[in-house]
């Protein structure tokens, strides 16, 4: 692929998970103006989906193929995959036990269906985007992080919630975001393209989901470390969508002394720290003034806040359409907040990498 192709990569591996990020990737590669580039990792697929019939991507808010006809066309970027030398040892040759109600086929073939149905059936529901699909042997880790040098965006999906409403992120996803050289989308699985807007009333019954606005652009921000990375992405995610940016910043004391014990947890700043919190307003206002008059048509609301910034972000993110955080290039890990709203956050979460 050439490298000044802009695009959004999606990781598919025939989860559900995975099609609904790819689902998001579509839309928002479509409101960028941007290719979908559809890879595939690894060995076999995580989930065997049939070849024939009604979709994974199918339902609300998503495109359905047509059972035969031609439709938009996808291009197909060749495999990254090579067959065994001569005189080399083979590789095991895959088995798949036949499912009751699916074809038995190759391993290979198995993944390019995967690959090729989700193309074809993103492509009847944004058939304006231009979508390539790409294969490769290499594993999932290595091979989305040498995507990310060439993408826009990666795009990865959640595995849903467990008991404790928390988002199953897999290892590799979490790799992925604390090394990519690009942002990183989490996305769970479910998600859908009403949850981006703003709810419908039950009352208006001529306004469509499509329709309504989009929910707000959050962003985490500590003033004292403007990256530009950081607040550029997020100010162009809420410019595409038309959609308000709604900055958190949060602060705490240092823990040098315990608190009182009469003071109450979580009542906010002390009394004492007024103008701290006068001063870090100030020096936030300062930060985005250039940036309100790059994006003077984007809405910003700012917020100061003593507290822990995971829980605050959190809570934001219960009204927003997309949380963006970043992440410091010269560490190879996630942050508490970041590693806690991964897991936690009710909408997708972006991870912008910076100086």
């Amino acid at each position: 692929m050439r490298k000044d192709i802009r695009t959004v990569t999606v990781g598919v591996d025939g989860s559900r998970a995975a099609l609904d990020a790819a689902d998001w990737a579509a839309r928002e590669a479509e409101r960028r103006r941007l290719t979908l580039r559809l890879l595939h990792a690894g060995g076999e697929p995580t989930t065997s989906v049939p070849l024939s019939g009604a979709g994974p991507l199918s339902g609300p808010g998503r495109g359905r193929a047509p059972a035969s006809g031609p439709g938009p066309a996808c291009a197909s970027e060749p495999a990254s995959t090579s067959e065994p030398a001569s005189g080399s040892v083979p590789r095991p040759r895959v088995r798949s036990r036949p499912v009751p109600g699916r074809s038995a086929v190759p391993a290979r073939d198995l993944q390019r269906g995967i690959l090729d149905r989700a193309a074809v059936q993103l492509s009847y529901a944004h058939p304006t985007l231009e979508i390539a699909a790409r294969r490769t042997d290499t594993p999932a880790l290595p091979a989305l992080l040498e995507a990310a040098t060439e993408s826009e965006t990666v795009v990865l999906g959640s595995r849903g919630f467990n008991g404790y409403t928390r988002f199953l992120v897999g290892s590799v996803a979490l790799a992925v975001a604390a090394r990519a050289a690009c942002p990183v989308v989490l996305v769970r699985a479910g998600d859908l393209p009403q949850d981006e807007r703003v709810p419908v009333d039950s009352g208006d019954d001529t306004t469509g989901p499509a329709r309504t606005p989009y929910r707000p652009v959050v962003l985490g921000l500590d003033p004292s470390d403007p990256a530009d990375e950081l607040i550029g992405y997020a100010f162009d995610a809420a410019g595409v969508r038309a959609a308000p940016l709604h900055v958190v910043h949060t602060w705490t004391l240092p823990p040098l002394l315990p608190p009182p014990r009469d003071r109450a947890v979580g009542v906010g700043a002390p009394g004492d720290t007024a103008a701290q919190q006068e001063a870090r307003e100030r020096s936030l206002a300062v930060v985005l003034e250039p940036w309100r008059h790059k994006f003077p048509e984007t809405e910003v609301s700012e917020e100061v806040v003593y507290g822990h910034a995971g829980h605050h972000l959190l809570k934001a993110s219960t009204r927003a359409g997309l949380l963006v955080v970043g992440r410091s290039t010269a560490d190879k890990r996630l942050g508490r907040a970041a590693h806690s709203l991964l897991h936690r956050s009710t909408c997708p979460v972006a991870v912008v990498p910076h100086d």
